[in-house]
């Protein structure tokens, strides 16, 4: 049986998704599962400052989220990678305190990485989809 994807695309997409072809997100049974979201300028280049480059993947994540009708209070699960997170760690997360809202918060795994295609930070969501 072959399902077809409901895809969710934000305005504005980034030039990553048609390069790596992939999908920012998909929703499924009441859930949106959302691609790795990195702080990609709208050609596909990495911000080079990190607490610019963490805002910048949390705008690529919130526009997704707005496309979908929910925002980041609808997360459930989220998952972090980072490049060098024994250095990085603290400015990352100062910057994603930022944006995690109220608790309870969503259930998370921070990664440490070696590479993330030229980018230091990385954010994965599964969302439940407002009813």
């Amino acid at each position: 049986m072959n399902c077809k994807r409901d895809v969710v695309f934000p305005a504005n997409r980034h030039a990553l998704y048609e390069l790596h072809r992939y999908s920012p997100a998909i929703r499924s049974n009441g859930f949106m599962f959302v691609s790795g979201q990195v702080g990609s300028r709208k050609d596909g280049s990495p911000e080079h400052d990190l607490e610019a480059q963490v805002r910048l993947a949390f705008a690529n994540l919130n526009a997704i989220l707005a496309e979908a009708g929910c925002s980041f209070d609808d997360v459930v699960d989220t998952t972090i990678f980072m490049l060098e997170p024994d250095s990085k760690f603290e400015t990352i997360w100062k910057v994603v305190a930022e944006y995690w809202g109220e608790a309870p918060y969503s259930t998370v795994t921070a990664v440490g990485v070696t590479w993330l295609a030229g980018f230091d930070f990385e954010i994965k969501v599964i969302v439940k989809l407002p009813e």
